[in-house]
């Protein structure tokens, strides 16, 4: 399955002159924050090779994310630890998404949502997308740019924590991530709602993920 501009060409039919798209990346990682990104393309250039961000190598998700930030109406929203340990990773992601939106210098007449739901406090219409970065790409724009920006987070806090490998496992539960945990603590940018990390504070066996 490869993107494609089908969603956003219905949406402009239907009479919507600015069509945005907006994913989120993280929402698995037992450190770092969730961040979602959110994009506007102009249909008469688009660049070659939009993809969901998981499918693409990192030279060329770096390369995709320098030209979409170069050329586009983007916006980048985080939301850390402290507001995911609050509110649910659930809730976070969609906060992010929220912010993301509100950031774009332009109003979008629509945002096409990643997922299966659209986020109540959308502050514009939205229309969910099962899938959505291996289907519109404009969404698969955002994934780039959401993936390649927390990523770089994530590098910067294994500079500042190391052998936890963030810069490689991104905050995700690898069994290295995993041990380490037990073998060097637990930092700040720990997600402490998260089982594996919440059973460790609890001084209960490391859970499954």
């Amino acid at each position: 399955m490869i993107p494609d501009y089908t969603f956003e060409a219905a949406a402009l039919k239907r009479g919507a002159s600015i069509v945005a798209g907006v994913d989120e990346v993280g929402r698995g990682p037992l450190a770092g924050p969730v961040t979602a990104a959110a994009v506007i393309l102009d249909p008469l250039n688009i660049p070659d090779g939009l993809n969901d961000s998981k499918q693409l190598t990192a030279p060329r998700r770096e390369a995709l994310a320098h030209w979409l930030m170069t050329h586009c109406d983007w916006s980048v929203a985080h939301v850390g630890v402290d507001e995911i340990d609050r509110i649910n990773i659930y809730h976070a992601s969609h906060a992010a998404m929220c912010r993301a939106i509100a950031g774009l210098r332009q109003r979008p007449c629509l945002v096409l949502v990643d997922g299966n739901r659209v986020p109540g406090d959308l502050s514009c219409p939205g229309e969910a997308i099962v899938k959505g970065d291996a289907r519109s790409v404009t969404i698969a724009a955002a994934s780039i740019i959401a993936k390649v920006l927390r990523d770089r987070i994530m590098v910067d806090l294994a500079q500042q924590h190391p052998g936890y490998g963030w810069e490689t496992n991104a905050g995700y539960p690898t069994p290295a991530h995993r041990q380490a945990l037990l073998d060097l603590g637990i930092t700040p940018h720990h997600r402490r709602s998260f089982a594996p990390v919440h059973n460790i504070l609890c001084k209960a066996p490391l859970a499954s993920a």
